[in-house]
């Protein structure tokens, strides 16, 4: 909050009212009815829409609100304290002393001139709140797709206009920056060095920051309960309004990568069984069958058909399942020894992966831990399951997971409330005030740094 109020009286004292009617403006209208000025835009729909409910009129050059048109000019000139560019934003077009000259004498200007600044000064705060709020380079959303599409309720020729019905029109703007704590922490840690007369991040710092804080704008959630694992780190976090929890995981190797993804946690189950997966029993399981059989007796694992039936092994079937290993799938019961442990917590997601308990305790004291096929192992399972159903108003029920856990029985707890889960690849995050950089385990940093840096 202090950074914040830091930045907006910096602007605030950038400012200097002026006085001019309102226009109705035909440039407006012929611009944008315009093929070439419409090419310039980086979000000509949502431009459209905006001067469409603005009864096709100047937004920025009038002497009304004209603090709110410097306000917004200044947004964009210190838009690197928010990890953007400044280049991406028009600045070879427009400027606050152009805004100034264009607003303060008027009569020397034409109207194709004033309307072309208006409208590019629009799109920039248009491209401005949509790298706020969505990324640069969301993987999910092409430019052209956020410019005719509403992202969840979202679209920033919405928001800008709204902020100009406002009276803090920064902080209406600002509200778009995502909410969860690791970016609050980022953009908190910007304001801070920048307002200490105008301090700069070491580089290296600065732009694992920006890169991680692009990283964020595409996984935001608004929920105050939620799991955060950081694949980079090893770790995973439970928000749970004012309180965090904190647990050590493990998680894929970079051949079997774990993917960043979204979804949300509807129940956990105790005593799981485990289906192993076709290319870790063909790849991995199935040489060591052929080479003993009693492979599958000693770690509890079972063979079945095509048809779910389980099948007796022996010579002939072990040279079939050789033969033909896709028709046939392993499942490995219940028990101390099963890979899944005593919990595993399901949440929705196309690829396959999920979050339990293991057996093999011993990997978390392990300082790297990049050792999965993909799903994550999380330490400390059973007190995460009775947080989970603490959080979710299911005190009642921790006697009964504790039994089923221990007993290694079958039991679904299934959540009044599904927990969000956010699966992230932050390679720096802010510990006590200060950048924490982390090993890039898959090697992501550097082709979303060449593209910051590119239009640095």
């Amino acid at each position: 909050m202090k950074a914040f109020l830091t930045f907006t009286i910096i602007l605030c004292f950038a400012i200097i009212t002026q006085g001019q009617d309102l226009k109705t403006s035909q440039g407006i209208i012929s611009s944008l009815k315009d093929n070439v000025a419409l090419s310039k835009l980086h979000y000509p729909q949502s431009v459209i829409r905006f001067y469409t409910r603005n009864n096709d009129e100047y937004a920025w050059i009038t002497a009304q609100r004209s603090d709110q048109s410097e306000i917004a000019m200044l947004l964009l000139e210190y838009s690197y304290r928010f990890g953007l560019s400044l280049s991406d934003y028009h600045w070879d077009a427009i400027s606050l002393q152009k805004l100034r000259k264009l607003r303060d004498t008027p009569a020397e200007t034409s109207e194709k001139e004033k309307a072309e600044f208006d409208i590019l000064m629009t799109d920039a705060l248009i491209t401005f709140i949509n790298n706020l709020h969505l990324g640069k380079y969301n993987p999910l959303y092409e430019s052209s797709y956020v410019d005719s599409n509403d992202i969840d309720g979202f679209r920033s020729d919405d928001i800008l206009l709204n902020a100009r019905q406002q009276k803090d029109f920064l902080k209406t703007v600002l509200e778009v920056q995502p909410k969860i704590k690791e970016y609050a922490d980022f953009q908190n840690y910007l304001n801070t060095l920048y307002s200490e007369n105008d301090c700069i991040a070491p580089q290296r710092e600065y732009e694992k920051i920006i890169i991680n804080m692009e990283r964020l704008r595409w996984i935001d959630t608004k929920e105050t309960t939620y799991i955060l694992v950081n694949i980079p780190s090893y770790t995973l976090k439970l928000y749970h309004q004012d309180d965090v929890f904190d647990f050590k995981v493990i998680v894929g190797k970079p051949t079997t990568k774990t993917p960043v993804l979204r979804s949300k946690i509807n129940y956990f189950t105790t005593a799981p069984d485990w289906k192993v997966p076709q290319s870790i029993f063909i790849k991995e399981m199935l040489p060591k069958i052929l080479k003993s059989p009693q492979y599958l007796e000693s770690h509890h694992y079972s063979v079945y058909d095509k048809n779910g039936n389980q099948v007796e092994i022996n010579s002939s079937k072990l040279k079939e399942i050789r033969q033909n290993p896709h028709r046939y799938s392993v499942r490995q019961s219940s028990g101390c020894d099963n890979a899944l442990g005593a919990v595993v917590f399901r949440f929705e997601n196309s690829y396959g992966i999920y979050l339990h308990d293991t057996s093999q305790k011993q990997l978390f004291n392990k300082d790297e831990r990049a050792l999965s096929h993909g799903c994550i192992r999380v330490e400390n399972a059973k007190e995460l399951a009775t947080l989970m159903l603490k959080n979710d108003g299911s005190a009642n029920k921790i006697p009964v997971l504790e039994s089923a856990m221990s007993e290694y029985k079958r039991k679904d707890f299934v959540l009044k409330e599904p927990v969000p889960i956010i699966i992230a690849y932050l390679t720096c995050l802010i510990m006590d005030g200060k950048p924490v950089l982390y090993e890039d385990i898959y090697h992501l940093d550097d082709s979303l740094e060449n593209m910051f840096n590119q239009n640095k």
